[in-house]
């Protein structure tokens, strides 16, 4: 019986920066990326599987620095069984296309959709981007030839599926007529790329989105909204009458972001040991948002906590639109600053305008510059 076990991956978009990050913390991101890359080799090695097959935008776009390009060249040669890339909307296989550069011996490029054997009794058939924008359903182009595979056939795709948006975009995946072509036997699973999140389409648990191999954007907590399932890899393994898909972790990173209400000393602790609670700080990323009314005592607790933690993590920045942390000093935090003449009086204008933001701003800088004044007498 023809069998066959691959590793489905996609969306690796080497080249790629995150503009929250520091200049080490991106160095450290870069360098893990392709790491997570190598890492599907082990994953390979590991689980027998005989290709590994990546679902488009295996670069951030095609105008990427020589040394970029050389790394990725030495990464893919080191993958120690054959790789099948197909181009994406970042890196559609065009005149000046990236993969005429970064090409090793291991390496397919998907260049059409002409199906090919990979293996005995074992098919690929792809819809790449030939160009950056699509205006047809690629995946359905490269099904509507095919009769039904006298082995295995799998098809390799990058997009999204016609289901998921209101709007008539031309190049949105037919999921219903894929499923028709799973049902007739003319493909026995489909592979995309584009989501950066696991996941399994429709109702067969033969189409899935793999997810890219490293976390690339926030998840957002609790509503788990954002990229929430990333850093994955699947091993797909293909019978000809059963599709057996084990999800594998292979990301290090983790990018969050939340809000939190804070208005207490108790408040203020408790977002400081949620952030002392991530074990690996130095590839995690964090926005906040903090919500809530807060003395002066509270507030310096919260910036030197925060001061402490920024220097930990790889990003550790507020997340404006959601901020919303008043300050109301008591009355006898008022009488231990000590001002007077033009300060207090300075001080009562901006006390009676918080809820403009300028004014905010201008009452915590006078509360720092007190504090400051008294630590140096």
């Amino acid at each position: 019986m023809t069998s066959t076990t691959f590793i489905h991956t996609s969306d690796f978009q080497l080249g790629m920066t995150r503009r929250f990050l520091g200049e080490s913390a991106q160095a450290r991101y870069s360098d893990d990326r392709e790491a997570a890359v190598l890492r599907l080799g082990d994953l390979a090695k590991e689980t027998g599987a005989q290709f590994i097959l990546v679902a488009g935008d295996v670069f951030e776009h095609n105008s990427l620095s020589q040394a970029t390009l050389l790394r990725a060249k030495e990464m893919f040669k080191r993958l120690p069984v054959p790789v099948y890339l197909l181009p994406g909307n970042h890196d559609p296989l065009v005149a000046d296309s990236v993969f005429y550069r970064a090409s090793a011996e291991n390496v397919h490029v998907i260049a059409d959709s002409q199906s090919f054997e990979v293996a005995p009794g074992v098919e690929l058939v792809g819809a790449p981007y030939l160009s950056k924008h699509a205006n047809v359903d690629l995946v359905r182009q490269a099904l509507e030839p095919l009769e039904p595979a006298e082995g295995i056939r799998i098809a390799v795709g990058h997009g999204q599926v016609e289901s998921w948006s209101a709007e008539d975009n031309a190049d949105a995946i037919d999921l219903a007529y894929v499923e028709s072509k799973l049902s007739e036997g003319v493909i026995d699973y489909l592979a995309l790329g584009d989501t950066h999140s696991t996941m399994s389409l429709g109702t067969t648990g033969r189409v899935w989105f793999s997810g890219s191999p490293e976390t690339t954007d926030f998840l957002q907590l609790p509503a788990g909204k954002g990229e929430a399932d990333s850093g994955n890899a699947l091993v797909v393994t293909v019978g000809e009458d059963s599709v057996e898909v084990d999800k594998r972790r292979i990301g290090r990173w983790s990018f969050e972001a939340f809000d939190v209400d804070i208005n207490s000393a108790q408040d203020v602790r408790g977002f400081l040991a949620r952030l002392d609670a991530y074990p690996d700080k130095i590839r995690t990323a964090i926005k906040y948002g903090l919500r809530g009314t807060v003395g002066l005592e509270e507030q310096r607790e919260l910036e030197l906590g925060l001061a402490q933690y920024e220097a930990l993590f790889a990003s550790l920045r507020p997340r404006q639109r959601t901020m919303d942390l008043h300050l109301a000093p008591s009355e006898e935090e008022l009488a231990t600053l000590g001002l007077g003449g033009y300060a207090s009086t300075a001080l009562e204008e901006l006390l009676g305008a918080l809820d403009r933001p300028e004014a905010r701003d201008a009452a915590n800088l006078l509360f720092r510059l007190t504090a400051t004044e008294e630590k140096s007498r």
